[in-house]
């Protein structure tokens, strides 16, 4: 046995036990003439677990074109599938359509096989997902089931439960669809599924209920992921995908140190192999970097835009917080427009509209997106989307002066995203819960959810307005809109600044209209976000 050959009966070995690193660094030492189609393929799928894409694209294309050569047109199908869905990975839709097409047509003629259900999952039931078309995606994952236990196959049976369940929850049959997306995964919870498919089934279920914001199922299925991936240290691909999901949980558990961290470290080797997930990943990142008023958070977003993420709402969000709320306003209003008609993409949307219309002074636009936020929440049902519908009504009611209807659903709305361990969410629901204690004449409380606030803006390194005169308010105006902030009556206010009550309203008049506000409520709300009450 020369040492070539020798080299090559250990690759084997290696890949077989699924150390594909040991596999890898062996097949590169091993003469190219040497390897069968086989050996491509196994050495291809060694290298994609490395985070070698490319060496997979060329290994998996001389596979097929071996496999082909050899009259073996289903192991061909195959391999062309595999090259289809790395390409559609990549972003390059043109050679990944071109490739599982290549793969349906060297199916013609073949016995009914697992390739056959493979092309059936991407061309039928993820094609009409994405397209808004849950039906029929529903009705092909169930054909997917059929094909699997006709044949014995397992992973189809999981793959279509997965992608029927997914459809269910998109037709709003939340419940029903997350049991199916359960029981897919106990068969990869057994161990009896190939590692490909259970990264696939890992990575649908998490990205799943984060999109319908089950913020608890989601944080269960990552730390299941991790487990899972802790027995493949090599696989590049699966543990930058799940490292994304963790940085969306960091995000919103106001973790944010690690979750820009956790996000930048894997946008290299995401960019090569899922530029959708790389996408996300500068997401999180200028999400982070806008709640902390960080300036480069413009340029992560356009990061994420630049690789297919729409930047919405952060986008707005940030003209927001540059004190531009019309622009902000028209920028969500057109995100929501090309959101289309999808509920659980518009939520994020309608939940920013709502502090964005507000701080507008448009009570009505706000009004209809909280409503809007409200039927999703109800349709769905999910704890994430509960706490935003909740939020969202309580803000509404306050920004219309009805803050004794305000204050119990801001408390519940509190108390959601305090459960979630949304530290700051819970924090700007503080913000107003002490606005209306303020309207309702209760100082002691107002003062407590202040100070609860800003213990956690202060932990979190939140962006906070710093004092000064912001939209043109004259230092005097934001003397009395720190007044109001603080509850005094214009009376009140005349005494503590030696001036008449005439002159206070005067000095309100002026403010509310550079402002955009249309009461003391919204005004004392603007007074707190802007940085103007007493003691900041």
């Amino acid at each position: 046995m020369d040492e070539h050959t020798d080299k090559l009966t250990l690759a084997r070995q290696a890949y077989t036990a699924r150390d594909w690193a040991t596999a890898a660094a062996l097949f590169d030492v091993v003469a190219t003439e040497q390897l069968t189609s086989t050996d491509l393929t196994a050495y291809a799928d060694a290298a994609w677990w490395l985070g070698r894409i490319e060496d997979t694209l060329r290994l998996n294309a001389a596979a097929c074109d071996a496999f082909l050569a050899a009259f073996r047109p289903v192991e061909a199908a195959w391999t062309a599938m595999v090259l289809g869905i790395f390409h559609l990975g990549r972003g390059d839709e043109p050679q990944g359509m071109g490739w599982i097409g290549r793969a349906g047509r060297l199916l013609q003629g073949a016995p009914e096989c697992k390739v056959h259900g493979y092309l059936l999952h991407l061309t039928e039931v993820e094609t009409n997902l994405q397209a808004g078309r849950p039906a029929a995606a529903a009705d092909a994952a169930r054909r997917t089931q059929d094909l699997g236990r006709r044949l014995g196959q397992p992973d189809l049976v999981a793959l279509g439960l997965n992608g029927e369940g997914r459809a269910l929850i998109r037709s709003g049959q939340v419940a029903d669809g997350l049991r199916l997306l359960d029981e897919a995964m106990i068969t990869v919870l057994d161990g009896r599924l190939d590692p490909f498919a259970s990264g696939t089934l890992y990575c649908h279920t998490v990205a799943t209920c984060h999109q319908v914001a089950d913020i608890r199922r989601m944080s269960r299925w990552i730390g299941l992921t991790e487990e899972w991936l802790a027995a493949f240290p090599a696989a590049v691909a699966f543990g930058g995908l799940c490292a994304v999901h963790r940085a969306q949980l960091q995000l919103l558990r106001g973790e944010w140190d690690e979750a820009e961290r956790t996000a930048l470290r894997v946008v290299t080797d995401l960019d090569a192999n899922r530029i959708d997930y790389a996408a996300e990943a500068w997401y999180v990142v200028a999400e982070v970097r806008r709640l902390r008023g960080d300036p480069s958070a413009a340029d992560a977003y356009d990061e994420a835009h630049a690789r297919g993420r729409d930047p919405q709402p952060g986008r707005a969000l940030l003209q927001l917080q540059k004190n531009q709320p019309a622009a902000a306003a028209t920028s969500v209003r057109s995100a929501v427009a090309a959101a289309g008609p999808d509920p659980l993409r518009r939520a994020p949307l309608w939940a920013a509209a709502v502090e964005i219309a507000i701080s507008a002074g448009r009570l009505e636009e706000a009004s209809s997106a909280a409503s809007e936020l409200t039927a999703t929440a109800a349709t769905f049902g999910t704890s994430g989307l509960e706490a935003m519908a909740t939020a969202a009504h309580g803000a509404v009611l306050l920004a219309q002066d009805h803050a004794e209807e305000a204050l119990p659903v801001l408390r519940d709305a509190c108390r959601r995203w305090h459960e979630l361990g949304a530290a700051y969410d819970a924090a700007a629901v503080c913000v107003r819960l002490a606005v209306a204690y303020r309207a309702l004449g209760d100082e002691t409380s107002a003062a407590a959810e202040v100070a609860r606030a800003e213990a956690t803006f202060e932990r979190l390194g939140a962006y906070r307005q710093a004092p000064g005169s912001p939209d043109g308010l004259t230092g005097r105006e934001c003397e009395v809109l720190s007044l109001v902030a603080d509850g005094r009556s214009n009376r009140e206010i005349g005494r503590a600044l030696h001036i008449s009550d005439r002159t206070v309203a005067r000095h309100l008049t002026n403010a509310f209209h550079k402002i955009g506000v249309a009461s003391r409520t919204q005004a004392a709300r603007y007074a707190i976000d802007h940085g103007l009450t007493a003691g900041r």
